[in-house]
């Protein structure tokens, strides 16, 4: 194996685990500040509250490895979640309804993006900020300049809803730790599973103990989360909601030929094309796929608010794009995971978490954001020079 394939993936490894234990640091440091950061309280409302970025950096990141950018996402949760209004609460529609036409409206938005930049070669980020305005005007022609509220209880509780109680438990909810401990084990056995075919093929892998070791630490994580939930509310509908995208989302863009695609377009379209990649196609796909998503997060945003309103989403494209970076998308392309964006999103979560609670200004919240984006894409940029991928 060459000298540069076992720098690259040590450089993806650090990567991965450098992120992981920032967002470990951050969570301490706030936890040492406020003594009712770590609150089980605190944890369900940061579940609640942030789970629109972790919905878009999903889609954001296959955009973004694609080698594109999308702008109009938080325009696009704004114009969801106003169609979604107007037919729930002005014409009184099923709530289920509206959590179809919000989707359906992301899925034709996407593809409106999708068509200039596939089909008229037209670059994504010209043709998302045109998204970003022309969706944001619809937003506020929809809702004629005006909020709706409020949303029946069945779609309030996709956001806002919790699974409490269903396997009883004194002050500890039975089944949110059985579904996160059924989680962990799911997670123990793709890992060692994914490991042992890694040295079947002879690919690189960590050394046993030191990944036994982040199992441990991640596992620990996740059930002290778990116990933290289980004593508050219960299982937040939005996370479970959260948990089937991730599950589907690690699956087709490591598992599946459109996801491979995606890797093989943004790291060399012109080999891309040459192995047989449709390229046009691919690049559709990926833009409808992000109409979706924010179609999904729409839906959620709206009813965390318990309404529509004009100016929804404002900035969430930056909060989406930034999770990406952090989380270690290259600003190249080709490169970038669903975990890592996560965790990018995470730390985003907990930064405006955490500085709400300290009492920080909107204005010291967007620089502390604004510096954590250079600091993670500078590192980026040193990281991949170091494995000699840029000059």
């Amino acid at each position: 194996m060459s000298m540069k394939t076992l720098t690259s993936n040590f450089v993806g490894n650090l990567r991965q685990s450098g992120i992981f234990l920032a967002l470990i640091v951050i969570v301490i440091f706030f936890a040492i500040l406020n003594a009712n950061f770590l609150s089980p309280g605190n944890l369900t409302n940061i579940v609640l509250q942030y789970s629109y970025i972790l919905i878009l950096s999903m889609g954001m990141l296959m955009v973004i490895v694609l080698g594109q950018i999308d702008l109009s996402v938080g325009s696009l949760v704004a114009v969801t979640g106003a169609v979604s209004g107007v037919l729930v609460i002005k014409q009184g529609m099923p709530w289920w309804v509206g959590v179809v036409a919000a989707i359906l409206m992301g899925v034709l938005a996407g593809a409106f993006h999708g068509f200039w930049v596939a089909f008229m070669g037209i670059p994504g980020f010209i043709v998302t900020l045109a998204g970003m305005l022309l969706f944001r005007g619809l937003t506020y022609k929809i809702l004629d300049n005006v909020s709706l509220s409020p949303f029946p209880n069945e779609y309030y509780n996709i956001a806002n809803g919790f699974f409490n109680g269903l396997l009883g438990g004194r002050g500890v909810d039975v089944f949110t730790l059985l579904i996160f401990a059924i989680a962990l084990v799911g997670y123990i056995y793709t890992k060692f599973r994914d490991r042992k075919r890694r040295i079947e093929y002879k690919q690189p892998v960590p050394p046993v103990g030191i990944e036994i070791a982040k199992i441990v630490v991640l596992g620990l994580a996740v059930m002290w989360f778990g116990y933290q939930l289980s004593i508050s509310r219960g299982l937040p509908v939005i996370l479970v909601i959260l948990a089937i995208l991730v599950l589907l989302y690690g699956i087709v863009t490591q598992k599946t030929t459109f996801g491979r695609s995606i890797y093989a377009i943004g790291g060399n379209i012109d080999a891309a094309r040459l192995s047989g990649i449709n390229v046009r196609k691919i690049t559709f796909l990926t833009f409808v796929n992000m109409g979706f998503l924010a179609g999904v997060a729409g839906v959620a945003f709206s009813a965390r608010m318990n309404g529509a309103q004009p100016g929804a989403g404002n900035m969430f494209e930056l909060d989406a794009i930034a999770a990406c970076f952090i989380g270690g998308a290259s600003t190249t392309g080709g490169t970038g995971r669903i975990s890592g964006a996560l965790i990018g999103g995470l730390i985003m979560a907990v930064l405006s978490n955490g500085m709400q609670l300290m009492g920080a200004d909107t204005a010291t919240q967007q620089i502390v954001k604004g510096l954590v984006l250079v600091v993670a894409v500078a590192f980026d940029v040193y990281n991949r020079r170091r494995a000699g991928l840029t000059k």
